[in-house]
C-alpha cells in the first residue's frame, strides 16, 4: 500500500469533488481514506534522479503567503543527499541579495522542489522542511523531506544539453566503430574464401 502524506498535503475538498466528478478519485483521493501515513522516505530510485540533478525550482511561501519561486543550478550532484541525518542538502550561492528565500524558511519552513529530467522525460515533486545553515563551509539549505510525487511525462518537451548529446555521440560512435570492426572482419574472410575457390 503506497505512502498517502502527499495526498493528505496537497488534496483539498475541491480537488477531491473534482476527481469523483472525472474518474480519478480512485487513483488518487482514495488513498486518504485511511489516516495520514506521515513522511515518506526517499527510495534509491528518487536519490538517483535529485542527486544526479544539476538544475531544479525551489518554492517556498512568503510572509504574506503567496508563494514564492526560484531557479537553482549547479554541478550535477550539487544536491547532496546525507544518509546520516535522512536530510537533502544543498549550498546556497551569492544571488541579487534579495535573501527573499531565506526570509520565507524564516517564517515558514514549508518548501517544495521540482526537478524535471528533460532527455528521459521525468519528474519528481518534493515537499519538505527547509532550514539555514551557515558555517565555515558557507551557507546552505536543508531540508527533511515530507512527501514526495512523481508526475505524469505526458507535458514534458525533451532538452538535450551539449554533455548529453556528446555522451551519446561517443555511444553511438563506439557501436559503429565496433561494428566496422566486425565487418572489416567479415569481409577480409570471405575475401580469403573467394580465393580459396579461386585457387582450385
Amino acid at each position: 500500500m503506497p505512502n498517502n502524506h502527499y495526498h493528505h498535503l496537497v488534496f483539498g475538498d475541491d480537488a477531491l469533488e473534482r476527481q469523483r466528478a472525472n474518474g480519478s478519485y480512485v487513483a488518487y483521493g482514495r488513498q486518504m481514506e485511511r489516516g495520514d501515513d506521515g513522511p515518506q522516505e526517499l527510495s534509491d530510485r528518487e536519490l538517483l534522479m535529485i542527486t544526479r540533478a544539476d538544475q531544479f525550482c525551489l518554492a517556498t511561501v512568503t510572509p504574506t503567503g503567496w508563494p514564492y519561486l526560484q531557479y537553482r543550478s549547479g554541478p550535477a550532484g550539487f544536491v547532496r543527499y546525507d544518509a546520516a541525518t535522512g536530510r537533502l542538502r544543498f549550498t546556497d550561492l551569492p544571488g541579487n541579495n534579495q535573501f527573499v528565500t531565506l526570509g520565507n524558511l524564516a517564517d515558514d519552513d514549508r518548501l517544495a522542489m521540482f526537478f524535471v529530467d528533460y532527455p528521459r522525460r521525468i519528474r519528481l515533486k518534493v515537499f519538505g522542511r527547509g532550514r539555514v545553515v551557515e558555517d565555515e563551509a558557507g551557507r546552505a539549505i536543508e531540508i527533511a523531506v515530507e512527501a514526495f510525487d512523481w508526475n505524469c511525462s505526458r507535458s514534458i518537451i525533451p532538452r538535450f544539453d551539449r554533455d548529453y548529446l556528446a555522451q551519446l555521440g561517443a555511444a553511438y560512435q563506439k557501436v559503429a566503430a565496433e561494428r566496422e570492426d566486425e565487418l572489416t572482419a567479415e569481409i577480409e574472410r570471405l575475401r580469403a574464401r573467394v580465393a580459396e575457390l579461386e585457387a582450385r
